[in-house]
């Protein structure tokens, strides 16, 4: 069942002061230019009427409160308002950002019920992954009032201005410049770091390869992991000569259920060969660390090499492959993407997405949000009830997100429909995870 949005009203929120003509052409990094060309990061913040009604909010106020404070910290985050331009600027125009309302005759309450609803793309001001060549902003944002009085924030960003961590930065300058605490809280971004680090190239580059996006017969489903549930794999992980992550532990247990999904699937007698890959933050991985405050696409795909087991696929075995592969990505590694050694690397991503999607290998990929602090969004009217996504339309592709008590990890998984059926019934995935059956 998809939820259904009534459009109310649409807006530009222009910057309160516009952008200075010294700012004007902002130069995207190389790791910016390597973005997906056309995806947005979608981010849904979940606020309960209670929640409202205990601030003494209503829905004007509350619009009018979000766009104020939007247009004052667009003045930060100028590029956030601008245009691209080829793929190497962004104009920095003050065009401005979409800002829509809607209605959504549905109680939050069924959101919250019913999370596999995952068509929830109207709650979103278009759809992030297939926004339509209209659609040229570098952010959108949809404030959606649902009947019982509680709202969803859904917020777009433009995959080549930003990443998870970006996103994050940018709703938390809003957030604390809409409650008031914005004066002592706000730092400005670091906007030329990863330009001055990783200059634009004269390249062209869809690191998208045809036929990744856009897979019929895929389905999302949330699998939960509480925090007794994670300490108890982590254990059960623990002979190995290394205590995994949190991170980690789940990433291993999820590759190693879809293996054992594709495996039954395919009729074979043996496990598939595979790759599995991770995003990865690169701010703290650098020689020089960067400053938190650092915006962009500050990440790299990490790839494992192919994985070909002839027995049974060791739990124990994963996990010390996903650890060295995420840890791939070190101070030599990111020297090489600042030197003339970069088209090596990026030859290499390209290759591992080529065995993916013309020789059949699956290469399962994985992102995780754990720490980038959503459910302290607080703009208001008290903290988000409810965070999620909704699943990219390429199969398998993991999200990790934070549970609202920040112990615990929700892992947002898309495969293919008849892999989903074996990967959900797995004994052992469900020895530590749990899922909405619907």
């Amino acid at each position: 069942m998809a939820v259904k949005a009534e459009i109310v009203s649409k807006d530009t929120i222009k910057p309160s002061s516009p952008t200075p003509d010294h700012l004007r052409d902002f130069k995207i990094s190389l790791l910016d230019q390597l973005a997906p060309p056309s995806f947005y990061i979608p981010i849904l913040l979940f606020y309960s009427a209670s929640d409202i009604n205990a601030f003494d909010s209503d829905f004007e106020t509350i619009s009018h409160k979000l766009k104020a404070s939007l247009s004052h910290v667009l003045t930060l985050y100028y590029q956030f308002c601008g245009r691209l331009k080829g793929n190497s600027i962004i104009e920095c125009n003050n065009e401005g950002v979409l800002f829509i309302e809607s209605r959504v005759p549905i109680e939050l309450s069924n959101i919250f019920e019913a999370p596999q609803l995952h068509d929830i793309t109207e709650l979103f001001p278009f759809d992030p992954y297939n926004p339509g060549t209209e659609h040229k902003e570098n952010m959108a944002v949809q404030l959606n009032q649902f009947t019982c009085g509680g709202i969803a924030v859904g917020a777009c960003f433009s995959h080549k201005v930003a990443d998870g961590s970006t996103a994050a930065l940018f709703l938390n300058a809003w957030a604390s410049t809409s409650n008031g605490k914005g004066n002592n809280v706000v730092a400005p971004p670091q906007m030329a770091e990863a330009t001055l680090l990783f200059p634009p190239r004269n390249i062209e580059v869809d690191m998208m390869t045809r036929g990744m996006v856009g897979h019929k017969n895929i389905v999302t489903k949330r699998f939960m992991f509480n925090e007794t549930n994670i300490s108890r794999l982590r254990q059960k992980l623990g002979c190995c000569n290394f205590n995994p992550t949190r991170v980690e532990a789940v990433t291993a247990l999820v590759w190693k259920s879809s293996l054992a999904a594709a495996k039954a699937t395919s009729g074979e007698q043996r496990f598939p060969a595979s790759m599995m890959s991770h995003a990865v933050n690169i701010r703290s991985r650098m020689a020089s660390m960067l400053s938190k405050h650092s915006i962009g696409n500050l990440w790299q795909q990490a790839v494992s090499p192919l994985v070909e087991v002839k027995g049974e696929v060791g739990l124990h075995d994963l996990v010390e492959i996903v650890r060295n592969t995420i840890r791939k990505i070190d101070g030599d590694y990111i020297s090489k993407l600042q030197s003339v050694e970069f088209v090596k690397v990026i030859e290499s991503l390209k290759e591992a997405r080529t065995m993916a999607s013309k020789k059949g290998i699956p290469c399962y990929s994985f992102s995780s949000w754990i720490r980038f602090g959503f459910y302290e969004l607080d703009f208001g009217w008290g903290k988000p009830s409810y965070v999620r996504t909704i699943g990219v339309p390429i199969k398998n592709v993991v999200i990790l997100m934070s549970t609202k008590d920040g112990n615990g990890i929700e892992a947002w998984v898309t495969l293919a429909t008849h892999d989903m059926v074996e990967f959900e019934r797995n004994p052992e995935l469900l020895d530590f995870a749990s899922f909405d059956p619907i």
